[in-house]
């Protein structure tokens, strides 16, 4: 054998062991924190330890209890971890900041820069896992592919792609002049033009659907609680849905809506401003799932106005704004389930976290209030054998804050530290 072969076999060899090797022995991290909230049970563990490999969780126990060997120790002391947070509504293409009429002139490429931005905004207030439930074009979905390939920081997404609903309806362009003849992406008219543009959404990557069911506070000439796909619609949505094994979300304001939506099969409700005794039994038989953002009233009534939000939205969002907290607490009280739905873009990103605390004024213990941010929305993605929770096999999403979240529910909104997928991007 000639020497430069022999150089070239060493090299491969060499190389796929070096390859083989850091598969095998993935780096370890060892976290020392003073507790740990297990969400299940709602039960505090005191001085725990945590050790992750590559992006798992491998083992947990007593401090002292675990051989940290070669791994990377981080000392958490005076912290409490909490899995990493969910939010299962939010819209990463907006800044609540900017002109809102002008706004709606941004292109794909530039709301796609504003999606990059707003994804590590959002990953480091430490919400892990997001739903993203409209967007121009396919800029979320690109985001998306590259936050998974690791080439910007930011949480998991499921993105809808564009939503689905009416000529005319909430998700339509109805800001511009009947001459420009501007149409929405996602208009459809009838249940095989819905079934066509949920394909459609499908086939350029959208991982989950949004119909927009009722009018809605920040559409042009549409009544919130004014029902505008038909029941046969929303099935339509739901079934295309479905058979490709995704969920399906619904805005919803009005109560016929709700309950069109909650018939069709719908898996979220998304607002669910105005609910009656029957939407109520009808989620808790079928099961659905109700998201409601009831902080993000109080940004639009404070700033809306300066932020170039017109009178006909923000007149819309004081209709909306009590009737909405009022449901909330009834559909809390009567045991339907719940996540963590914020609809951040509607106030920055970054201040999710601001809701839990309304959460808890409004019906729920600090733990549901958690619970439906961890746990509850794990399960609404199908994830909850891998998500959701602190838990040995499961993914490595933890965050850090200082103080007992269930005797202070504000401390989620100052994470100290943010590890996702086994990474640290916040200590």
């Amino acid at each position: 054998m000639k020497p430069t072969t022999k150089i070239f076999y060493w090299f491969v060899a060499f190389t796929f062991l070096t390859i083989f090797s850091s598969r095998v022995f993935a780096q370890q991290i060892l976290m020392n924190a003073d507790a740990l909230l297990d969400v299940s049970s709602g039960e505090i563990v005191e001085n725990i330890s945590v050790l992750v490999e590559g992006n798992k969780i491998i083992r947990m126990g007593q401090q002292g209890t675990i051989n940290s060997g070669d791994a990377t120790v981080i000392d958490l002391k005076g912290m409490t971890l909490v899995p990493g947070l969910m939010d299962m509504h939010v819209h990463l293409t907006s800044d609540a900041t900017d002109n809102f009429l002008a706004a709606k002139g941004n292109s794909v490429p530039r709301v796609t820069v504003k999606a990059i931005k707003n994804a590590e905004i959002t990953l480091l207030a430490g919400f892990t896992t997001v739903r993203n439930l409209g967007a121009k074009g396919y800029s979320v979905v690109a985001v998306r592919d590259g936050i998974n390939a690791g080439e910007v920081p930011g949480p998991r997404i499921w993105a809808a792609g564009y939503s689905v609903g009416v000529t005319g309806g909430h998700c339509d362009d109805n800001f511009s002049p009947p001459e420009a003849q501007s149409k929405s992406t996602g208009v459809a008219d009838g249940p095989w033009a819905v079934r066509a543009k949920v394909r459609e959404n499908i086939k350029y990557g959208a991982n989950t659907i949004k119909v927009c069911a009722t009018g809605g506070v920040f559409s042009k000439g549409t009544k919130v609680g004014i029902q505008q796909l038909t029941e046969e619609e929303i099935r339509a949505a739901v079934e295309e849905a479905h058979m490709r094994g995704l969920i399906a979300a619904a805005h919803a304001h009005g109560t016929s809506g709700i309950k069109a939506a909650i018939r069709a099969g719908i898996d979220s409700i998304e607002h669910c401003s105005f609910l009656d005794d029957e939407a109520i039994e009808l989620a808790l038989k079928k099961g659905t799932y109700f998201s409601c953002d009831i902080y993000n009233t109080e940004y639009t009534l404070a700033f809306g106005e300066a932020n170039g939000v017109p009178e006909e939205n923000i007149n819309k969002e004081k209709l909306v704004s009590q009737a909405q907290r009022d449901s909330f607490t009834k559909a809390v009280k009567a045991g339907v389930k719940m996540v963590f739905g914020s609809d951040a873009a509607i106030y920055p990103h970054g201040d999710n976290g601001k809701q839990f605390s309304r959460m808890v004024r409004f019906g729920m213990t600090p733990l549901q209030a958690i619970q439906a941010a961890t746990i509850n929305s794990a399960t609404l993605l199908k994830q909850e054998a891998v998500l959701g929770q602190i838990k040995e096999g499961y993914l490595a999403d933890i965050i850090a804050v200082k103080g007992n979240p269930l005797e202070n529910i504000s401390v989620l909104e100052r994470v100290q530290f943010v590890m996702k997928d086994g990474i640290i991007y916040k200590k």
